[in-house]
């Protein structure tokens, strides 16, 4: 059974939905405080698919993610970056994408000591935003976890810090251009999104990107709280679901694991 870390640290309080997710798309979690990986009591190269969840690590003391960012790239960064090279998923949900941006592991165009070409800011609408989304996969994204998503997903978005921006346009073209936009915020039925339906205000209503190599996986909304049918806050009212929408990124990493 695929063996997956799921990262917990000082204010993260999505890890047990992020758990239940692995779990119900077949592989085998493990909830570990980033202290006994830094400690030796644990090793990343024990499992095979990380996940950075959501909340509030560190309180967001100095920025969103900026501190657990901090934590990676001293403490952990020759186990994550080896981690990585391997080839094997790591996903980061909210504040878990946060970090990885900040920690320059996402979008990974650049060496992390140069000027950051990408970050996660505050809302457009200056407030924070909860509600539930449509998402569409760039069917080009070289990204694993979502492979198969032919239609949009619903899934629920809880943040103040997700506004996904490029230094520039360039930078913005070479995204679209390798394939590293994963996840796009779209309208009901599809079409382009505008606020609210991109409830940040993100460059090309971008959700989730991935590195260039398509392993590594960073989005703001939650899949983790959309895998069973009755999360749905309709779902009394549309017809059946067999699972919620979000549960096919989980799905895709497991078996993308499995096949490492």
């Amino acid at each position: 059974m695929i063996r997956a870390l799921v990262l917990r640290a000082p204010g993260i309080n999505r890890d047990e939905d992020a758990a239940a997710a692995i779990e119900l798309a077949g592989g085998a979690a493990a909830r570990i405080h980033i202290n006994r990986i830094v400690d030796g009591g644990v090793r990343l190269a024990d499992y095979a698919l990380l996940i950075i969840p959501g909340g509030f690590s560190y309180g967001d003391h100095l920025g969103a993610g900026k501190l657990l960012a901090v934590d990676l790239v001293h403490r952990l960064s020759e186990q994550l970056t080896a981690f990585v090279a391997d080839g094997r998923p790591v996903i980061g949900i909210c504040n878990g994408f946060q970090v990885l941006v900040k920690s320059g592991i996402l979008p990974g165009m650049e060496e992390r000591q140069t000027t950051a070409c990408a970050t996660l800011t505050d809302n457009a609408s200056g407030q924070f935003e909860c509600r539930w989304v449509h998402l569409a996969a760039d069917l080009s994204s070289r990204c694993v976890f979502t492979q198969g998503i032919a239609h949009p997903i619903e899934v629920p978005v809880a943040h103040g810090e997700g506004r996904f921006v490029t230094r520039d346009a360039a930078t913005l073209a070479a995204l679209q251009a390798n394939g590293q936009v994963a996840l796009r915020y779209v309208a009901a039925a599809g079409e382009s999104a505008s606020y609210p339906a991109n409830p940040n205000g993100s460059d090309d209503a971008i959700a989730g990107v991935c590195n260039p190599q398509g392993n590594v996986l960073g989005l703001m909304p939650h899949p983790e709280d959309a895998i069973l049918p009755h999360q749905h806050p309709r779902w009394t009212r549309e017809p059946a679901r067999s699972e919620g929408d979000g549960l096919i990124i989980f799905r895709n990493a497991v078996r993308y694991a499995a096949s490492l």
